[in-house]
């Protein structure tokens, strides 16, 4: 077994070294970076078949860096390893991941036997394993009634970059009224319709399109990473437009 660890947190990187030593036996190489780019370059190098990734580090995202190594070798065993349970990070992870790929997200919070359980489950079994609580955040996200569709969360998105509707339409190849209903579901599912929307003598209390951003940072629907993210990509579409 060939062993990558990416951690930015010198305690933590060392807890991992420790418990991945007293894990397996059959370690031929491990391998500990600091930073998401040290990560790639270190895969790079020297391929490895098993990876331990922090998701918040410097540089890069933990799901940046996935994304990367998966493109290379979509075969890689990765385990997640995290504080974060937010909406965004799951989907992030759940759109990079390819098909028949085995990975696993276990919690920081966890006990040692934990980890070690899903050491073993995801690089030894090759199963997936999921944290329960994570799970539940991803059955939340992905359920019809109360979850967001990928064309509800894209319109969101659209929202929270400052996009007007003949932009939203533009950018994702629909007419105005498509990407107006795409915004008119999006508010349903916050609960942000007319009729949901509380009243008094001012009238409305809250404007749909920003208490919509409100709502998604706070659920951690969308995040920091997760929209710088999504500007970048933004400034790509813009830039090729005006060409």
């Amino acid at each position: 077994m060939r062993l990558l660890i990416a951690e930015d947190d010198k305690l933590h990187r060392s807890f991992l070294e420790d418990v991945a030593n007293d894990t397996f036996a059959d370690l031929a190489e491990m391998t500990l970076t600091s930073d998401g780019e040290g990560a790639i370059e270190a895969f790079k190098s020297a391929q490895y078949d098993c990876v331990i990734l922090d998701l918040q580090m410097p540089k890069m995202t933990g799901v940046e860096v996935a994304k990367s190594i998966w493109a290379r070798a979509p075969a890689t065993k990765i385990l997640f390893w995290s504080n974060y349970t937010e909406e965004a990070y799951i989907r992030g992870i759940t759109k990079i991941v390819p098909a028949a790929a085995v990975y696993g997200y276990i919690l920081k919070s966890a006990p040692e036997e934990q980890l070690k359980l899903a050491l073993q489950g995801v690089f030894v079994a090759e199963q997936c394993v999921i944290d329960r609580e994570v799970r539940g955040v991803q059955q939340r996200a992905g359920n019809r009634l109360s979850g967001l569709s990928e064309l509800e969360y894209e319109a969101l998105v659209d929202l929270c970059l400052g996009l007007t509707d003949k932009a939203m339409a533009a950018r994702r190849n629909v007419s105005l009224r498509g990407a107006q209903s795409r915004l008119q579901s999006l508010y349903q599912k916050l609960g942000l319709e007319k009729g949901d929307i509380p009243s008094s003598d001012w009238g409305p209390s809250f404007n749909s399109r920003t208490r919509a951003i409100s709502i998604a940072m706070t659920r951690g629907i969308l995040n920091a990473d997760a929209l710088r993210r999504e500007e970048e990509m933004l400034m790509s579409w813009l830039s090729a437009k005006s060409h």
